[in-house]
């Protein structure tokens, strides 16, 4: 089983220093053409990987990535978008390939795809139709959102969080700016009575023009729906200071504290810029070490 914590939330709300947030740290890949060199050039192998779907793509090709960087040695979750799979038989054919690739963790997510390929339409679905294949993932990624969802109630999103987090192991946020209220968000999951682990979505070190990029390579309509759903992220980025990836883990490592939650650690979306998500990292590891030393 991987366990991006290194030390679960045991069933009962915890708080996370900025020492636990920073050496519990995951990566986001996309699938793109140099995407299995630049990791496994950048990217130690103690670092946990999930892969993203585009659907220029499809599901094959991150499947097909998946395994080359578990064959490097590598802790790798593929996304599992509901809405690109077809049927039951989609699913079990799926599971059969990972569990044979040897995966153990996936991360399973509805999808950004505007009509479904099947029957799936959300991730809650697709998990039913995974159990019913009797899927042997050890570790379950499900989707969090701190700041609700731009189309969907936040009743129907708290709703969805409870009926998937009985098939899960933990959860994955969305990208969220203000640590306080990731913090307040993860507070009200731990008090709902889901004790999973919580690792924060947060952007690494990447400029406007990579991000530009990568929206461009992940299939027209997917990228219109891209920027359109970062449109907060892209003008951090355009404002001189607008986003700086330490001072939010910074914030982080004092809102989390203040609040009885489950965050465990965090997971970067890297959006392939690898070697500086890997430099800076050790920057931050580097820096708990000399505080450590002081202290």
């Amino acid at each position: 089983m991987i366990n991006l914590s290194g030390d679960a939330a045991g069933g009962r709300a915890r708080r996370s220093t900025v020492a636990d947030l920073v050496r519990s740290m995951s990566y986001e890949v996309v699938p793109f053409n140099n995407a299995e060199r630049d990791v496994v050039e950048h990217v130690p192998t103690t670092v946990p990987l999930t892969v993203t779907v585009t659907e220029a793509k499809g599901i094959d090709h991150t499947l097909d990535l998946t395994e080359k960087l578990l064959g490097h040695g590598y802790r790798v979750a593929p996304h599992l978008p509901a809405r690109q799979f077809t049927d039951d038989q989609h699913v079990a054919d799926v599971v059969v390939r990972l569990s044979d690739s040897g995966v153990k963790s996936v991360f399973v997510i509805g999808g950004d795809a505007p009509q479904p390929a099947g029957k799936f339409a959300d991730a809650f679905s697709l998990l039913r139709s995974m159990e019913a294949a009797g899927h042997p993932f050890q570790d379950v990624g499900i989707g969090g959102y701190p700041e609700g969802h731009g189309s969907i109630p936040r009743e129907a999103i708290d709703l969805a969080l409870k009926q998937k987090a009985s098939m899960a192991t933990r959860i994955l946020t969305q990208i969220c700016f203000d640590a306080d209220t990731t913090s307040r968000w993860a507070a009200g999951v731990a008090a709902s009575g889901i004790d999973l682990p919580i690792f924060v979505g947060m952007p690494g070190p990447v400029n406007r023009q990579k991000l530009v990029r990568i929206s461009a390579g992940i299939g027209l309509g997917q990228s219109a729906r891209f920027l359109q759903k970062q449109q907060n992220l892209f003008w951090r980025f355009l404002l001189p200071g607008g986003y700086n990836p330490t001072k939010l883990v910074k914030r982080l490592g004092t809102a989390v504290p203040k609040t009885l939650n489950n965050i465990a650690g965090l997971h970067i979306f890297t959006f392939n810029e690898l070697r500086g998500t890997e430099q800076w990292r050790q920057r931050l590891l580097a820096s708990l070490e000399t505080e450590d030393g002081r202290s």
